[in-house]
């Protein structure tokens, strides 16, 4: 296991263990906003993976970087038709590169994200019941 890999669950086992001390209403609260905000790694890795243009990054609610992603791919397919063939490839090779790594750390890079919702959420369960 990575480092990284060892610091999220690590993370993440420590806020579990805030979670244990919630009221069981609060338990409820943060289980039902928590059900709908975390997100899958495999479905972050096919977006990755079968749709490089940036839907991962629309996935994981982070659109600017996704709209990056989706217009380099745009204009590397309309460079392909418009210029000569090296440059529309280089644009997407440029794409492919910049992603390859997300797809292979795709399980730590949603893990990161799910226990970035986990802390909000617990946070916001806290200030309603404050």
């Amino acid at each position: 296991m990575s480092q990284q890999s060892e610091q999220l669950r690590q993370q993440e086992e420590q806020l579990r263990q805030e979670i244990r001390t919630l009221s069981d209403p609060q338990r409820q609260r943060y289980y039902a906003m928590e059900r709908r905000l975390v997100k899958d790694p495999d479905t972050y890795a096919a977006l990755n993976w079968c749709f490089v243009a940036g839907l991962h990054h629309f996935y994981l609610g982070r659109p600017g970087r996704g709209m990056f992603n989706l217009a380099l791919m745009l204009l590397g397919i309309l460079l392909l038709f418009v210029l000569p063939q090296p440059w529309g490839w280089g644009v997407i090779a440029l794409v492919l590169l910049l992603e390859l790594p997300q797809l292979f750390n795709a399980q730590n890079v949603v893990h990161h994200y799910n226990n970035e919702v986990m802390a909000r959420c617990l946070r916001q369960v806290r200030a309603r019941s404050d």
